[in-house]
């Protein structure tokens, strides 16, 4: 059942059924491309973010990955077997180098998983923390586990493989987490086994990717090098596309999908996308950092929390911001992902309803508020921000919108910043493609310290949900996991623990010389594309 899902969220983005199968040219051939954001440092387990962990899926690789219809497939590991519920084993494919040269072995994955779930690292979640590794022989891994995990790899193309010899004569064990102002060697240079290499890294300036001869499987591409520029803004980054300066660039802005397909020479990819953007509330902190409240904390009153909610006509923002290109959800995760997810709706349009219910919690003249939020990382992202603000302003909540670029943004509100934010903006893709995904890493429960729900920004509690979610992990039974998942995402929707907004929708433009397998996650595989 999970596979079909995959398999239709996959199916469902413009085009991606015809790029599959691509010819091969023996041209040489340069592509261009602009991004909003940029790739800041080069570490794989400094950040969690999809754009940062997309780009290092070109030149990383997991046991793992995904193919252009997102189905898992083996990568690292040639084969995995399951000996009992908490006994995996992974075959190692051999003859496999790093861009430096260096054979992969056992060593590398042990080393790779020990330093993931290191300080510093911000996917830590991609193993469990109790998870035993064990060396066979130097092709074989077993993964012993305390309890049953049916999804044990599942998000395992984005835990990449580092080479141990390289990290450690580089001084780069240490990771450097997304806070830290000075970066090692790791953060300024990568050695992966993918199908490129990076060959100059100037962070927020320019990245250059080359093909890597020695790679282990098939090169689908015909791409001799790849040029990745930041471009933020959206009427420049439209612009070099339709000049010809660049070949794709993304997102594109909806409001310029139509000058984009009307020129000639150029084309807007559109599709569904599986990310979920949603507003976070601090309900853990007795007092919020940033708020005219004092000596009590508004969001720990799920009536403030359903007010704010109930503020927000979500339609306004489909139409006038995102122009028709999103989806409300009344949930943290795709209906693609999630069967079951039209059985719960969001709580209705009410400005009059949120007033009441300010009052009724002590609050009628409601109060002031300061929301963090990106303005280079999701599509219209300062824009949504800036109209929610006016709705809320509108039932007494008076809001100031705190926009900043993404690194900066991600500093600040993730563990590593220590979740300095009282109300924030966030998009999120499970990495497993998985409802426990979300579950686990955006609603469990949260200690000072930081450990449980690694995304839990907001410091969302409240036991029978985890209980639910500790449930869902063991459980094999599809039927029985849907409704125990089911159950969770009732519960905090009843509970408000966050605030779903939409999941956007994707928009790329491409010159009509690409070829490109746009997957509905949102990542860009270079092995997929070639230039005529």
């Amino acid at each position: 059942m999970m596979l079909r899902r995959l398999v239709l969220a996959a199916s469902l983005a413009a085009g991606l059924a015809a790029n599959v199968a691509i010819p091969v040219s023996a041209q040489a051939e340069t592509m261009k491309f602009a991004y909003q954001g940029a790739v800041n440092q080069l570490d794989p387990y400094s950040l969690n973010e999809s754009f940062s962990l997309s780009m290092l899926a070109n030149v990383y690789e997991g046991l793992v990955r995904r193919n252009a219809q997102l189905e898992l497939e083996p990568a690292l590991a040639e084969r995995w077997e399951i000996l009992s519920p908490t006994h995996w084993r992974f075959y190692l494919r051999k003859g496999v180098k790093f861009h430096n040269g260096n054979e992969f072995n056992a060593d590398d994955v042990v080393f790779s998983a020990a330093r993931v779930r290191s300080k510093g690292s911000d996917l830590g979640k991609r193993i469990d923390e109790s998870a035993r590794i064990e060396v066979v022989d130097p092709y074989t891994v077993d993964f012993l586990l305390d309890a049953p995990n049916p999804i044990l790899h599942a998000e395992w193309e984005t835990w990449f493989i580092m080479d141990k010899e390289w990290t450690e004569a580089n001084n780069a064990v240490a990771v450097t987490s997304a806070s830290d102002t000075t970066v090692n060697f790791a953060g300024l240079n990568a050695n992966g086994t993918g199908p490129f290499r990076i060959t100059s890294h100037e962070s927020g300036v320019r990245t250059v990717f080359e093909p890597y001869a020695g790679w282990w499987d098939v090169a689908l591409h015909n791409l001799t090098r790849v040029e990745f520029t930041p471009i933020a803004s959206d009427a420049t980054r439209v612009a070099a596309l339709l000049s010809g300066e660049l070949d794709l660039v993304y997102p594109v802005p909806v409001q310029d999908i139509k000058r984009v397909n009307e020129t000639a020479g150029t084309r807007a990819l559109i599709g569904p996308e599986l990310r979920t953007v949603y507003l976070g509330m601090d309900q853990r902190r007795s007092e919020l950092l940033f708020s005219s409240v004092k000596g009590k904390n508004p969001f720990q009153d799920v009536r403030v929390r359903k007010a704010l909610y109930q503020a927000i006509d979500i339609e306004a923002i489909r139409a006038k911001v995102m122009r028709g290109m999103s989806t409300p959800t009344a949930l943290l995760i795709s209906p693609y992902l999630f069967g079951r997810a039209s059985e719960i709706e969001r709580f209705a349009y009410d400005p009059a309803a949120a007033k009441a219910l300010l009052t009724e919690a002590g609050y009628p003249d409601g109060f002031e508020l300061v929301m963090d939020c990106p303005n280079d990382r999701y599509v219209n992202d300062e824009a949504i921000c800036q109209a929610v603000a006016q709705m809320l302003t509108k039932v007494g909540v008076k809001t100031t919108v705190n926009a900043m670029p993404k690194a900066k943004y991600f500093a600040r509100i993730l563990p590593s910043g220590g979740f300095e934010t009282s109300f924030f903006l966030l998009g999120w893709t499970p990495g497993s493609l998985d409802s426990w995904n979300v579950l686990e890493n955006l609603t469990s429960c949260r200690d000072d310290a930081g450990k449980g729900g690694a995304f839990n920004i907001g410091g969302y509690c409240n036991p029978a949900s985890d209980a639910l979610v500790k449930e869902i992990m063991a459980e094999n039974d599809p039927v029985r996991r849907d409704e125990l998942i089911f159950r969770a995402f009732a519960l905090q929707h009843q509970d408000v623990a966050h605030i779903p907004l939409h999941q956007q929708g994707l928009a790329w433009g491409v010159s009509d010389r690409m070829v490109v397998a746009q997957r509905a996650d949102d990542t860009l595989l270079f092995r997929y594309i070639t230039k005529n």
